[in-house]
């Protein structure tokens, strides 16, 4: 009986730090098998919810301490409805100068928002394709990282611009 309260309790402040997210408009995570692969790519079809509003777009990563880089190179290509493609090269720090992995999480799992862009209008309707792959390689090293640790999941989110 006291644990189903207690279940309870927990499920309804989930909930509510959930609702409160009201600048969220999309929000999708995928997980990574064991290691992230090279050559392995998550995409992320979306639907914008309109062509005329501004919206800050975030890649999202959930990382363990098995993580052992202070810093990850993604390429994020995003493919418009009408063939259109863009494709940045993104470079964001994973720890501070000391080796803490940086990132929100009470456990060993870290969650990082990572700004990707800021203030994209949606002009072309129809479906959007944000696709997501490492580009780690080691100091001195001129072959890729294969095997990426240490990352768990890797997410897409769209938000409403925050009002000033």
């Amino acid at each position: 009986m006291h644990l189903n309260r207690i279940c309870l309790s927990l499920l309804s402040l989930i909930f509510i730090m959930v609702s409160c997210d009201s600048n969220r408009v999309y929000d999708v995570y995928k997980s990574v098998p064991n290691a992230w692969h090279k050559d392995s790519i998550t995409s992320f079809k979306i639907n914008p919810p309109d062509s005329i509003n501004p919206y800050n777009l975030f890649v999202n990563l959930r990382n363990t301490n098995a993580y052992k880089y202070n810093n990850l190179f993604l390429i994020v290509e995003m493919a418009f409805p009408h063939g259109k493609t863009v494709t940045d090269t993104l470079e964001y720090r994973m720890a501070d100068p000391s080796g803490k992995l940086l990132g929100t999480g009470f456990t060993d799992v870290k969650e990082n928002k990572l700004w990707y862009k800021e203030g994209v209008v949606f002009k072309e309707s129809g479906e959007y394709t944000v696709s997501i792959q490492h580009a780690m390689r080691e100091n001195g090293k001129v072959n890729g990282v294969v095997e990426l640790e240490g990352i768990t999941d890797v997410g897409f989110r769209i938000e409403k611009p925050q009002n000033k």
